[in-house]
């Protein structure tokens, strides 16, 4: 008969749900390192590529946001060289500190460890969380900065939450909402106004200290693309504009935006869970306020959802038994799990969505990039090599390396990157209708500098250029991308030769866009 010592010995080994959670985020993030290094599919995003151009030029901050997504992705670079590999490196470490954030975050809330590693299971299939673990834009530096804030700040480590703050917002601006929903937490549970939050609340402004000192030395660009980013002199998009940021989240989040809405409503006065709710709810408050005047990016609201999936798990743990939490968090884990495979590797479905659409025309040779975003990742490499045969035929004919120029700002920073020798190229975009970018904040450039560039011989990606600009222009290549024989993308290469300079009829007419 046992005495129970081999039940004993066996149960010492026993993992419990605070030493697993830790365990799946590093094989999370370990998985995310051998995706990124050996087995995407993916080029460089627009995004990516345009954060890389930024780090080649490093300073304290840039025309349309911060400067610590540059910074990151040089500090890897500087490591691991100029690869996709290296730039995206910074996002999947980022993605690892979220996932702990919200564990921690979950665990203290509810008090229970398992439904916090529910969550972390969870959250770690859903789109937003799972891309932004792979690609590295300006959310996945900012939502780390903003989880682990949270987690300071409930720690009682204000200093450290305040310089977590400035740090966020030297990624994103929306950080800045953290010390607001702070301050209306403070202000709804009268709280005292301790030495602490003072010293939080100085910490936090100092992000924005090496943004305004930038801003204020190039005519305020920056504000005046934050100004077009809230709808300032376009048209109000109404109802249109909620529906579309409702179901953009819905499609984000499925079913975890559904019980969001509903913690949301129920714990609005509960003081376990008002600090929570209080950098949850305003955020996103503000956001649907926003969509009545403008139609913005489903993943603005997204600092709301870190948060309020705590509210969401307390909400969940006091209505439904263990079981049903666990049935329900495995069958979001595995339909997240298809999602998210489908996601990384879409060419398992593009079959499908190509006989969903119109044939390929000369008009629109590649039709599938209506039902499938990721193929705007695609590409790029491809076009990359057409440019520099182009570069070498010219080079030949001339002796001379002619410039590079792309139509809109999402071209240059794809062929620096993916162009032999990284070099440098030039955005037209300002002439040609597209908006004001960093492109034209660095000087010299085409648009701004003509004299810098007269005469010279550019290799120009884009649609056809205006009459007098150059002396003479020739289409030298259309370039269409496939993957598995299915077109998804296209571009026209030209020769410009003998650069004259933009020109405008009126200042009236000039076309830039902040």
């Amino acid at each position: 008969m046992s005495d129970g010592s081999e039940y004993t010995r066996r149960s010492r080994f026993r993992l419990g749900p605070t030493v697993i959670a830790p365990l799946v985020i590093a094989a999370f993030v370990g998985l995310n390192l051998l995706y990124v290094a050996f087995a995407c599919p993916f080029d460089l995003s627009p995004d990516e590529a345009h954060y890389w151009d930024w780090s080649r030029h490093l300073d304290y901050c840039y025309y349309s946001k911060g400067p610590l997504v540059a910074w990151l992705i040089r500090g890897s670079c500087a490591a691991f060289g100029d690869t996709p590999f290296a730039v995206r490196l910074p996002a999947v470490l980022c993605g690892g500190l979220l996932l702990l954030g919200l564990h921690r975050l979950t665990a203290r809330a509810t008090g229970d460890t398992r439904l916090a590693l529910g969550v972390v299971l969870v959250a770690m299939t859903l789109p937003p969380v799972a891309a932004g673990s792979v690609l590295m834009t300006i959310d996945p530096p900012f939502l780390a900065c903003w989880v682990w804030a949270a987690v300071l700040f409930q720690d009682g480590e204000a200093r450290r939450a305040g310089l977590l703050v400035a740090l966020g917002t030297l990624a994103k601006l929306t950080m800045l909402l953290f010390p607001a929903c702070v301050l209306g937490w403070l202000v709804a549970t009268r709280q005292p106004f301790a030495r602490r939050h003072v010293v939080f609340f100085t910490l936090s402004a100092l992000g924005l200290v090496p943004l305004l000192v930038w801003n204020a030395a190039h005519d305020w660009l920056g504000v005046r693309h934050l100004l077009g980013h809230g709808g300032a002199g376009e048209p109000v998009a109404g109802p249109i504009g909620v529906l579309a940021l409702l179901g953009g989240q819905l499609g984000l989040l499925g079913v975890w935006f559904v019980f969001w809405l509903l913690a949301a409503v129920r714990f609005r006065s509960d003081a376990r869970t008002a600090f929570l709710w209080w950098l949850s709810v305003p955020v996103f408050g503000l956001f649907l306020l926003a969509s009545f005047r403008t139609t913005g990016q489903p993943n603005w609201p997204l600092p709301a959802y870190l948060t309020g999936a705590v509210l969401a798990a307390v909400w969940v743990k006091g209505r439904w038994p263990q079981r049903a939490i666990r049935v329900w968090v495995w069958a979001a884990v595995g339909v997240g799990v298809a999602a998210g495979g489908v996601l990384r590797y879409p060419g398992t479905v593009r079959p499908a969505l190509a006989r969903l659409v119109p044939s390929p025309t000369a008009d629109r040779p590649a039709p599938v990039r209506q039902l499938d975003p990721t193929a705007r990742l695609l590409g790029w490499r491809h076009l990359a090599e057409r440019v520099d045969a182009v570069r070498d035929r010219i080079a030949a004919e001339t002796g001379e390396e002619p410039l590079l120029a792309g139509m809109t700002w999402v071209i240059p920073g794809e062929l620096g990157f993916y162009c032999r020798g990284h070099p440098t190229v030039y955005s037209f975009g300002a002439a040609l209708a597209d908006r004001f970018s960093q492109y034209d904040v660095w000087r010299p450039n085409p648009v701004a500098d003509a004299q810098a560039f007269a005469g010279r011989t550019f290799v120009y990606v884009g649609e056809a250029i205006p009459d007098g600009t150059f002396r003479q222009v020739e289409l030298a290549e259309v370039v269409v991308a496939r993957d598995n024989y299915i077109p998804v993308a296209n571009w026209k290469i030209w020769v410009c030769r003998g650069f004259l300079g933009f020109r405008y009829p009126t200042d009236r007419d000039h076309p830039i866009r902040y």
